[in-house]
């Protein structure tokens, strides 16, 4: 992975137009991943090699509507960040987003309900093997950059994310207030832009995953409109914040982000304790972890699968990252 963050450009770089069914898929894959509670979108962005170029993307998209709302040159100082947003990619994996959301979340429901064990065990490999994509991403360590407290933070940031992810209790909440859709898709969309932060994780975690997913399947607009409202102003607030970061505290923030997916990875053990149900009515004692059971073999090899996708996608990236930089060191060559 060499990405490289495009800040300070005036205008969008010149993406190949025949990248864009890569894109579509991409964005599917990202949607898809979104689904899943445990996996997040950030994840197959990292390992699909678009992170960066979303991030920067989805940063002046933001900076163009507060401009438009509060700057001196309202509408000029929109159009230029408006120009340097990528839209030939942008686009692409936003289309393939909504397609995967409207025509699986149905399914995507079904079979990680139906069968926990086979689809955590996916899921386990595929972030597993990912956990190596930001580690490749690091830049060369300076001075301010001590390997201890790397680690250190590497493995807090992993605590804090196995933590977090033993909070989902099982209880579904049938008719959540609006108020708190609007809210809780707020906080959800960051998860959306953080790899080993899953948004639907959170949303287990609160009781709306099921909810927020047959709103999909069941076309709610008054439902799936406040959930945009509250994602809108998430992501408003947040993508600025994160590309301060992968701009200026590049390596310690991709160190977290790994830490963050090793954390996940709780989320995704396949033998997990089913949610019981209490005096109170409530479900309690889901997601506790289970030495392995019947089944073992099914998610085993899924994990595999999971985890041989992967680094094929890792493969697949660094030859175009090889080619394009021959490509560009060419260029500059005969210029």
């Amino acid at each position: 992975m060499t990405n490289t963050p495009t800040a300070g450009a005036e205008t969008a770089p010149d993406r190949p137009k025949a990248l864009i069914p890569l894109d579509l898929a991409r964005g599917f894959l990202i949607g898809s991943a979104e689904l899943v509670p445990g996996v997040s979108g950030g994840t197959i962005a990292l390992v699909t090699g678009v992170y960066d170029q979303l991030i920067d993307s989805a940063s002046h998209v933001v900076s163009a509507a507060k401009t438009l709302v509060t700057g001196p040159h309202r509408v000029s100082g929109a159009l230029a960040e408006l120009r340097r947003t990528d839209w030939f990619l942008v686009i692409p994996v936003l289309l393939g987003m909504a397609t995967a959301v409207f025509t699986i979340a149905g399914v995507m429901e079904s079979f990680v309900s139906s069968n926990p064990e086979l689809a955590r065990g996916l899921f386990f490999g595929l972030v597993a093997a990912s956990i190596a994509v930001p580690l490749r991403m690091l830049p060369a360590r300076g001075p301010r950059q001590p390997i201890l407290l790397g680690i250190l933070a590497f493995l807090a940031a992993a605590a804090l994310a196995f933590w977090m992810t033993s909070l989902a209790g099982g209880a579904d909440v049938e008719n959540p207030p609006l108020i708190a859709v609007f809210f809780v898709a707020s906080i959800a969309i960051c998860a959306l832009v953080v790899p080993g932060v899953s948004g639907s994780f959170f949303l287990l975690a609160v009781g709306m995953y099921s909810t927020t997913l047959r709103a999909v399947d069941d076309r709610d607009f008054g439902y799936l409109g406040i959930f945009m409202l509250g994602a809108i102003l998430g992501l408003a607030v947040f993508v600025n914040i994160l590309k301060y970061f992968l701009h200026n505290h590049r390596w310690w923030t991709l160190l977290v982000m790994a830490g963050l997916m090793l954390g996940s990875l709780r989320a995704l053990w396949p033998w997990q304790a089913e949610a019981e149900i209490g005096a109170d009515g409530e479900a309690h004692g889901a997601g506790g972890l289970l030495a392995p059971a019947d089944p073992v073999l099914g998610p085993v090899l899924l994990a595999a699968l999971g985890a041989i996708v992967v680094v094929v996608l890792i493969m697949v990236e660094a030859k175009f990252a090889d080619e394009k930089a021959e490509a560009d060191s060419a260029s500059a060559g005969s210029s």
